[in-house]
């Protein structure tokens, strides 16, 4: 309480950290969840990723981040005059980051459940054969989402995605070069796979089962 007390009203030089430190939270956030509590806790199973994919993500990762950080660290605003005005750019920005990220875990939790399903099934038929080294791991099982954005476009995740890192943007400004730089990367790389996955539902599971879902952004994509 005493260190609280000594923050409360925050100093000029308080208020600058905090300002400082709450730039990079957006980003440590989205990682925290994407790269270590998802893998690491959430996911009942995981296939395997070649090491080439491993490769470029984590070379994109650091290049990404480089970027980022070097801008918020010194070739962005970086002071209190900097950042004025910004006030409503960045709260807007900020509640559009959330949005993307509430969407994001919700729909990867979808996928996550038809895992978590199919690994209950399996574990419960293991037993009942009395085979229980089959009980160790996961059938992939091919399923259609149905809540959420899944019932009108097969990639809300990655739609969500979208909408985080362009929210970020919005919080950095237009100026803000590398973000502005993720969110493209990001549609170039990820509407392509969209694409070839909604072929990939429709060869899977007809034309009919698949319905009017566009592959990613609501009726047009």
């Amino acid at each position: 309480m005493a260190i609280l007390e000594s923050w409360l009203p925050p100093s000029r030089e308080h208020w600058e950290l905090i300002t400082f430190l709450w730039q990079f939270f957006p980003v440590t956030i989205h990682y925290l969840y994407r790269a270590l509590i998802s893998p690491l806790f959430l996911n009942p199973s995981m296939s395997p990723i070649h090491p080439l994919v491993l490769a470029s993500a984590l070379t994109f990762q650091v290049i990404n981040g480089t970027c980022i950080g070097g801008y918020l660290a010194g070739y962005g605003p970086t002071t209190i005059g900097d950042w004025s005005g910004s006030m409503i750019r960045i709260e807007i920005g900020l509640m559009i980051f959330f949005a993307g990220f509430m969407g994001n875990i919700f729909h990867d939790d979808e996928l996550r459940e038809i895992r978590r399903a199919a690994a209950e099934n399996q574990e419960r038929k293991a037993e009942a054969q009395g085979d229980r080294a089959k009980a160790g791991g996961v059938e992939k099982v091919y399923m259609i989402p149905e809540n959420g954005l899944f019932r009108i476009i097969l990639y809300p995740h990655y739609l969500c995605e979208w909408v985080e890192w362009i929210g970020f943007w919005i919080i950095g400004g237009w100026g803000c070069v590398p973000a502005r730089t993720f969110v493209v990367n990001e549609i170039t790389t990820m509407l392509p796979r969209a694409l070839s996955g909604k072929r990939w539902y429709i060869d899977r599971f007809g034309k009919e089962r698949v319905g009017s879902r566009k592959a990613v952004i609501p009726g047009l994509i």
